[in-house]
């Protein structure tokens, strides 16, 4: 038998620092959301809404038909529902229209789409099926071409671009099977052998490894001579000796997903497959999802103009007494609610698309924050959804179909949607992140103050930095445009419902929000990063102002393009209207709320204080450890590999 493998012991305080290490440390360019946090709304940076260049406009409309078309006519959703599994014939379809490479470049044979087109080309492939949205956004978003594009040498680009372009499916390989958002413990190595790397170790919820030709792989390199060392990136034949796919994952929804368990045993990788220097892998993987992130909010806009349609459709055909069930307050408000929300998802999703094709603010708060707020917000209007159709919410659109009636897989968009809230980063670590980034000005002038390493000379410095920093922000927190009446004027066309008031509240929520990071840092100091329940709501509150500031600018965007410009204000009106009032509930649960008895809850609970509160059940969980052992060495399972072709 195996012995169980060593793994790496990390402290907190270690595991910190290698996140740390791995973050973009420096702010080159603006960014709306950032300055948001820092309490200044800078609503120059957002608007006039940026615009796509026509010829980008029309290349992304012409594959957006041809796409249209095939989802019309080739997907099967129910069948891959039904099977578990995307038919070869409709992946093999995809690639013959180029849709696995939407972001690659034209000159490695790619369609070259804008991170906008590309975006609306998930939502609509994704609505279609949410198994296929989710296997072309891991080839593309977060496989080989991301980290090539933006790290990648131009041999590696010539190498493999045009394979990712047209044939070859890719998949992005970082979490183990005890390693999640925790990469300093990162248990695969890759030890440096002449020219090679030898590569050891085991991959969990692989999407896209059950079919990939390629692979995107995060693995340790020992520090020797010559060597540098650390979590380092590298690009796989996925048919290489040695790798073997041992297990195809199923899950409660996304049934069509090719997620597996990956195991690599001595598995040589040529050194010019390594991405990046060595210990840069963990920076790849983060600058990949930083624009990577956008694709899932894609998905959940998608599905939040299917829930509508449904919504819709389905409110004014059912009757009770007397009236269509939509005009009873109760329902709704429910469609109210997604209607507002699906506006406010795609004026976010738009907006930080538009800034990422442009390249002239760093998004990478308005990219986590999408993904942060659509996933959370998509996963609720399906619920609403479900409750709107009531029993027929519940039921499969099998069962439906079987007893005549139209087959709307309601309960489906709900399973498919929850791992949204996990996927890429959990709702969790997303706040952590993003919280990370916020405050990100007030550590570099005081961090060094509340660092226990830190000399008194240190300190001493940081303290007169910080004072010089504050005696300079501070007062700008006390008042601004949001006081005055007539500000954003430009929001309150004639004929049109007044915007400029919302707008007056994002930045005095931004001030507010501000103050309030202000104060807590001063309260706990150190202890900061504890706050987890602080800083969820601190981002939280963030996310909807940019949430508002975006519909709001959509909705004067489409104000001036598009016919239904009005329509577009009473969105946007409406949902703002509902975001204040969540806003103001965040506000209010800062300060009180019930995050010290629940420490002292979950304490008890794990101490084994309230296990008779257990009891009166049977628990039909099997046996087993909670972990998979995941002990270096060959394979003893069937290879479950199945690449397309």
């Amino acid at each position: 038998m195996t012995a169980p493998t060593p793994k790496p012991s990390v402290s907190e305080r270690e595991a910190r620092q290698v996140a740390e290490a791995a973050r973009e440390q420096d702010w080159r360019k603006p960014s709306f959301a950032k300055e948001l946090f820092l309490g200044r709304f800078r609503l120059d940076l957002i608007h006039p809404h940026p615009m796509p260049p026509d010829e980008d406009a029309r290349r992304g409309e012409e594959f957006l038909a041809k796409l249209r078309d095939f989802c019309e006519t080739k997907i099967d959703s129910a069948r891959i529902e039904r099977e578990a599994r995307i038919p070869d014939e409709t992946i093999k379809g995809l690639k013959e229209l180029g849709a696995l490479g939407m972001k690659i470049d034209t000159k490695y044979g790619g369609l070259g789409l804008t991170q906008v087109y590309y975006n609306k080309a998930l939502a609509l492939a994704g609505s279609a099926s949410p198994a296929i949205g989710a296997l072309l956004s891991a080839h593309q978003s977060i496989g080989v071409p991301q980290p090539l594009k933006t790290f990648g040498t131009q041999e590696q680009k010539d190498a493999f671009l045009p394979r990712c372009a047209r044939t070859d499916i890719t998949a992005f390989l970082l979490t183990e099977p005890d390693v999640g958002s925790d990469p300093a413990r990162l248990a695969t190595t890759a030890v440096p052998e002449g020219d090679d790397y030898i590569l050891d170790g085991v991959k969990l919820w692989t999407t896209n490894g059950v079919v990939a030709d390629l692979l995107v792989v995060m693995a340790r390199v020992p520090k020797s001579e010559g060597h540098k060392g650390g979590i380092t990136a590298f690009v796989v034949e996925a048919g290489s000796e040695g790798v073997t796919v041992e297990n195809r994952n199923a899950f409660m929804g996304l049934r069509g997903l090719e997620n597996g368990v990956t195991r690599f045993h001595q598995v040589r990788v040529p050194a010019a497959n390594r991405i990046g220097p060595e210990g840069a892998g963990l920076k790849i993987a983060l600058t990949t999802l930083n624009t990577g992130r956008l694709s899932l909010p894609a998905m959940c806009v998608g599905a939040g103009k299917w829930c509508l349609k449904i919504a819709r459709e389905w409110s004014g055909a059912r009757e009770q007494w007397g009236k269509p069930v939509a005009f009873h307050e109760a329902v709704g408000a429910k469609i109210s609610f997604i209607a507002a929300t699906t506006f406010a998802l795609e004026a976010v999703l738009d907006l930080s698309s538009q800034m990422a094709d442009e390249d002239r603010n760093d998004i990478r708060i308005e990219a986590a924050l999408a993904k942060l707020y659509g996933s959370e917000m998509a996963w609720l209007m399906a619920d609403e959804l479900v409750q709107i159709r009531g029993g027929r919410g519940f039921e499969t659109a099998e069962s439906l179909a079987a007893r005549g009636e139209r087959a709307v897989p309601a309960e489906q968009i709900l399973r498919d949607l929850r791992i949204n809230r996990i996927f890429e980063g959990s709702t969790e670590i997303m706040h952590l992140l993003i919280a990370r980034e916020a405050v990100d000005a007030h550590l570099k002038v005081a961090g060094d103050l509340i660092d226990p390493d830190k000399t008194l000379s240190d300190k001493a410095r940081a303290g007169a930095r910080a004072g010089g920093f504050y005696a300079r922000w501070l007062p700008k927190l006390v008042t601004g445009p949001g006081q005055l009446p007539r500000s954003y004027a430009e929001f309150h066309p004639p004929g049109h419902v007044d915007l400029s008031g919302h707008l007056r509240y994002v930045e005095r929520g931004a001030r507010k929000l501000a103050r309030s990071t202000f104060y807590a840092m001063s309260r706990w100091q150190g202890k900061m990063e504890t706050k987890q329940g602080f800083l969820g709501r601190i981002v939280d509150i963030g996310a909807e102002l940019f949430a508002m500031s975006a519909a709001c600018v959509r909705a004067e965007l489409l104000r001036t393009t598009e016919d239904y410009g009005r329509e577009a204000y009473q969105l946007a009106d409406a949902f703002c209207r509902q975001s204040r009032i969540r806003v103001e509930e965040l506000f209010d649960r800062l300060w009180t709320n019930t995050d010290e008895l629940d420490h002292k809850v979950v304490k008890g609970v794990l101490s084994g204080t309230y296990t008779w509160l257990e009891s009166g059940i049977i628990d039909p969980s099997g046996d087993g450890p909670w972990i998979a052992e995941a002990a270096p060495g060959p394979s003893k399972h069937e290879n479950v590999h199945r690449p397309i072709r």
